[in-house]
Parts: C-alpha cells; sequence; structure tokens
C-alpha cells in the first residue's frame, strides 16, 4: 500500500504541474490572444515553485488528503492562497507588475483551483471504490481484547501461547515483527494484563502502535498529553477558543443591540399590560444554571398569577395551566415571555444561541433532568441559549416523558460539539419559523 500511495502523490503532484502550466497558457490565450505569452511564462516560472514549496510543506500530499476529500480542499485553498500572496509580495510588491499580468495570474489561479479540485474528487471516488476509503496499512492484533471494526483494516488473531513465549523465543518474535512490518497503523485489542507485553513488541518492532482500552473508552479520552515525565489523559476539551468566543460575543451584540432597541415599545406594552393585569411585578426571575455550571438569574416577562408563582419550576406548564395569567397566554404563545433573557445576553451570561437553561426542579416522569441522564451536566460547557439546535427543531413544551429530555439533551450536546458562526446565524434565522409553536403555552 506504501508503494501504491507514492504512486498516488506522484500522480497528484504531476497533475497539480500540469494544471499550473495549462490554467497561466490558457489564461493569457484567452485574455490577451497571445499562445504562447512570454509574460505569462514569466509569472508562471516564479508561481510553480513557489507552489511545490508550500504544497510540500502543507502537506497537500499526504495519507489524509486522500482519504478526506473536505481535508484535501481545505488544504488546496490554504495552499494557492498562501502561494498567491507569496508571488504578490515577491513580484508586484516591489512594482514588477502590469494590468495584463495581475488579470492573468488571477484567472489561472481560479482556473486552477477548479481544475485541482475536480482531480481531487476523482482521486477521493478512486480511493473509495478500489481501496475501501483507505490507503494506509491498518492492522489490528485480537488478543482476547473487545472486538473493534475499522472499515478496510487487516486483522490477524494472536496466539497465546506464543504471546506467554514471545518474551524468551526470537521465532515468536520473528513473527510477530513480520506481522507487523510495512505497517502504518498496528492497533492491539488485549487485556489490561499484556498491555505492557504489547508496549514494548510494538517499541521494538518500530511501528506506529495502539492499544485499546475500554476504560479510556468509558472516560471518553481526547488526546494524551505528557509534562515532566508524567502522562495526563485530555478528558474534556474545555471552552470555545479565543477566537471563537470573541466571533460568539460578536453575533450575539451585533443581534441584540438592534433588537433591544428596536423591541424598546414592545417591552414598555407587555410590560404595561402585565401591570394593569393584576399589580403584580413585571419580571420573573428565577435562578437558573449558566456556562460552567455557575447559577445565574434569568429574566421573563411575568406570565402567572403571583400567587402561583413556581421558583423551583418543579411543575410544567401545561395547555390549559390555571396559573398563566391572561396577558400571559398571549405572551407565552408568542415567545414574548421570553424577550427579557436580551438583558442576560447584553450581561453575558447567555448567548442567542445555546442550550436553554431549565429550571433547576424540572421533572420528566417524575425525575430531575440529571437523574435521567448522567450526561446533563455537559450541556453546561456553553453559555445558555436564548435559542437553540432543540428548538429548532420542534422540542419545546412540557417535559412529560424521558423521551422529552433525551431528545433535548440530544440536541444539545450535537449543538456543542459542532459549534461554529455558521450554525448560529442558521439557529438564529431558523428561530423565526417557530416563536409560534404548537408547545409553546
Amino acid at each position: 500500500m506504501e508503494h501504491r500511495r507514492i504512486q498516488l502523490y506522484a500522480a497528484l503532484f504531476l497533475f497539480d504541474i500540469a494544471i499550473l502550466f495549462g490554467s497561466f497558457w490558457l489564461s493569457a490565450a484567452i485574455l490577451v490572444g497571445q499562445t504562447p505569452s512570454m509574460r505569462a511564462i514569466q509569472v508562471m516560472q516564479f508561481t510553480i515553485p513557489i507552489f511545490v514549496v508550500i504544497a510540500i510543506y502543507n502537506r497537500l500530499y499526504s495519507i489524509q488528503t486522500l482519504e478526506n476529500l473536505r481535508h484535501a480542499l481545505t488544504r488546496l485553498a490554504m495552499t494557492l492562497a498562501v502561494s498567491a500572496m507569496l508571488f504578490l509580495v515577491m513580484t508586484f510588491y516591489v512594482g514588477s507588475t502590469t494590468d495584463f499580468a495581475r488579470l492573468t495570474f488571477s484567472t489561472a489561479i481560479v482556473m486552477a483551483f477548479v481544475a485541482m479540485l475536480l482531480v481531487r474528487s476523482v482521486f477521493y471516488w478512486n480511493v473509495r471504490r478500489n481501496f475501501a476509503g483507505r490507503v494506509s496499512n491498518v492492522l489490528i492484533i485480537e488478543d482476547g481484547g473487545p472486538h473493534i471494526d475499522l472499515p478496510g483494516a487487516g486483522r490477524v488473531t494472536a496466539d497465546s501461547a506464543m504471546v506467554e513465549n514471545a518474551h524468551t523465543d526470537p521465532e515468536a518474535l520473528d513473527l510477530l515483527g513480520r506481522t507487523m512490518r510495512d505497517m502504518d497503523r498496528v492497533i492491539v485489542s488485549c487485556p489490561i494484563e499484556r498491555r505492557v507485553f504489547w508496549t514494548r513488541i510494538m517499541r521494538a518492532a518500530g511501528v506506529h502502535g495502539e492499544v485499546v482500552s475500554e476504560a479510556l473508552q468509558e472516560l471518553g479520552a481526547l488526546a494524551l498529553e505528557r509534562e515532566h515525565g508524567w502522562s495526563f489523559l485530555v478528558v474534556s476539551a474545555g471552552p470555545l477558543g479565543l477566537r471563537a468566543r470573541l466571533t460568539k460575543r460578536v453575533i450575539d451584540l451585533a443581534f441584540t443591540l438592534p433588537a433591544v432597541i428596536l423591541l424598546s415599545p414592545l417591552f414598555l406594552i407587555v410590560a404595561l399590560l402585565i401591570k394593569l393585569e393584576d399589580g403584580g411585578p413585571v419580571f420573573f426571575v428565577q435562578p437558573r444554571m449558566g456556562q460552567g455550571n455557575v447559577m445565574f438569574d434569568m429574566l421573563k416577562f411575568r406570565s402567572m398569577k403571583v400567587a402561583k408563582l413556581d421558583s423551583e419550576g418543579a411543575r410544567s406548564t401545561s395547555r390549559d395551566d390555571d396559573r398563566v395569567t391572561r396577558i400571559g397566554k398571549i405572551i407565552r404563545r408568542t415567545s414574548i415571555d421570553e424577550l427579557p433573557q436580551l438583558l442576560n445576553v447584553l450581561r453575558s451570561e447567555m448567548s442567542l444561541v445555546g442550550p436553554r437553561p431549565h429550571a433547576l426542579g424540572s421533572l420528566a416522569n417524575e425525575k430531575l433532568f440529571w437523574e435521567i441522564d448522567s450526561n446533563y451536566w455537559q450541556r453546561h460547557s456553553l453559555k445558555p441559549g436564548l435559542t437553540g439546535l432543540a428548538q429548532v427543531r420542534g422540542f419545546r413544551g412540557a417535559t412529560e416523558t424521558e423521551g422529552h429530555l433525551t431528545d433535548r439533551l440530544g440536541a444539545d450536546l450535537e449543538y456543542i460539539r459542532n459549534w461554529s458562526p455558521l450554525g448560529d446565524l442558521k439557529i438564529i434565522f431558523a428561530t423565526a419559523k417557530v416563536l409560534v409553536h404548537p408547545n409553546a403555552y
């Protein structure tokens, strides 16, 4: 397989060089009507060496680029972009430029990207069809551990007697060495008492070795860190990075500040109607669990009678709940009662998009939420949201069954795993479709 990979790398590299030549040649022919164009040839002579160096540095020809199309296209875009910028710095910035060269160069780069994209798509589907999507040599050695299923991986079962005698039997070591030779990865599934043995064998064989661990599977370990001679399991990724947090905050403020200004007349009208109905407080303030399992006071327009307010949230609101006021029915049905949480967003206690904060006493099938699923607390790794993935999927209203809770929890954890700025924007715009919802009561 290693020889076949080298062939694929070489073919892909030659295609890339040919595409660059062809793109500059064709660009000059289309824009100038001159073939060959000496100016296009000069630009091409500068660009191709830069591209080759950046491509090798950026690992444009690697196992992952053959097996993962998205990764390949990302690397390709980065390589062409960096190559173009370096060319501009080295030539255009010092004044050796003409309008013809700029136009030819830009057109050629775009044409090259499209053509290289198509070539990589063909290579990717060829790998999937002819090599089951894998161009790396992966061997799974089964020695009494859990069954591991990896598509395209080879598999052997270790002989127990041979394993026991391998420490003192050169022939057994020879057999193991031949089995592992030329493998890109060797994965051993064995009982815990034989992990040290297999570790020593794989290190001696000089292979990339891995040992399956059921304990790590249960922990959901993400990575392994080493410092001062100690090894540490990474079991939690921590909060979003600084750039991601800033991006999320900018999105929050970009929508929240105009919304508060535009909706301020509605705020005043709703507050006046609540006061006129029974003279009670305008806001209902309830402690909720926020990011990092830290409590905060969440704001809502009061929609229930003062004497029947449920500060713990133990009783979910039903469709014909006698606790809801007349104005409360309207603002709950239209989700207007949630608008004061825009102030929580401004105070950075909440975000526009995130897992909805639940009342601490909320129940499903007479159980507290965290008693139903031990992963419940993981939803607090991000700021709670005014809306979320669960809400736009229609998971709203009373939590009468455990399934109502697990549906919402599954959506919340999916959102946390796959967070992106584009995802937040999609949820914000999708929320407009579910502001009035049959389960909003």
